[in-house]
């Protein structure tokens, strides 16, 4: 009797925990600002902490199944808890969740105009994460990327060929295949691409395609290359625990 009087009263706690955790205005003027009434009312978004809406002018669209808080932005699901306060959406195109996604503490998302954005079901980016996309970024299912990882599709600024006078392309499509993993600090550059279940070492440099090199690779090194074939995350083995972070 004092053992499930116990249980109860943690549960009552962690529940107690995180919705006091949850940004509650943020969370319903996003829902009910950018989706149809039937959509918003089960809170699909939810924010934790402080974030700023630079701008929320843009399509966001999910696909699939609608679930309350199926997408947390700011989710302290990491080991480290405290917040920087510094998270921020901006997003004046289209971004397109595929199902569940997940963002850590501090991230930016920027879409730009004509910008397409697609984040993939079970997919991620972990605290102090940022996503630029000016043209075009898609994230498989289940790609989840580490602590201070970036994705950009631009160079910001023109390039010439000085001997040609050429400009050089700024901007590139990035497409990352299912079932990737990114380690923490991985930059990902306009133009890259991979395949399904690649690894992307810590600290590396993406900038290319590397879809030639197939499946169950891992890539590493500035700038990224093949380090080592025939190998993968255990994806499986942890698909409940990843289910569980993503699940309120």
């Amino acid at each position: 009797m004092i053992q499930n009087s116990y249980r109860k009263c943690r549960s009552f706690y962690h529940k107690l925990k995180f919705y006091y955790s949850v940004n509650w205005t943020k969370t319903l003027y996003f829902n009910f600002k950018k989706f149809p009434f039937q959509i918003a009312k089960k809170l699909p978004v939810f924010f934790y902490g402080r974030v700023k809406f630079t701008s929320v002018a843009g399509e966001i669209k999910i696909d699939g199944n609608i679930k309350k808080g199926m997408i947390g932005f700011g989710q302290p699901y990491e080991l480290n808890k405290a917040q920087k306060g510094i998270s921020e959406i901006f997003i004046l195109g289209k971004l397109t969740f595929k199902g569940k996604f997940q963002f850590g503490k501090d991230c930016f998302v920027f879409v730009g105009e004509n910008a397409n954005c697609e984040l993939g079901n079970m997919a991620s980016m972990a605290s102090s994460g940022k996503i630029i996309c000016t043209e075009k970024i898609v994230l498989g299912d289940y790609a989840r990327f580490g602590s201070e990882a970036q994705i950009i599709d631009t160079n910001f600024h023109d390039l010439i060929d000085t001997e040609t006078g050429e400009k050089l392309e700024k901007s590139a499509p990035i497409l990352i295949g299912n079932y990737n993993f990114a380690s923490n600090r991985v930059s990902v550059l306009k133009g890259t691409q991979t395949s399904d279940f690649c690894t992307i070492a810590s600290n590396s440099l993406c900038t290319k395609n590397y879809t030639s090199l197939g499946k169950n690779i891992l890539i590493g090194g500035i700038p990224a290359k093949l380090i080592r074939s025939n190998i993968s995350r255990d994806w499986q083995g942890e698909k409940q625990q990843l289910d569980d972070f993503l699940t309120i």
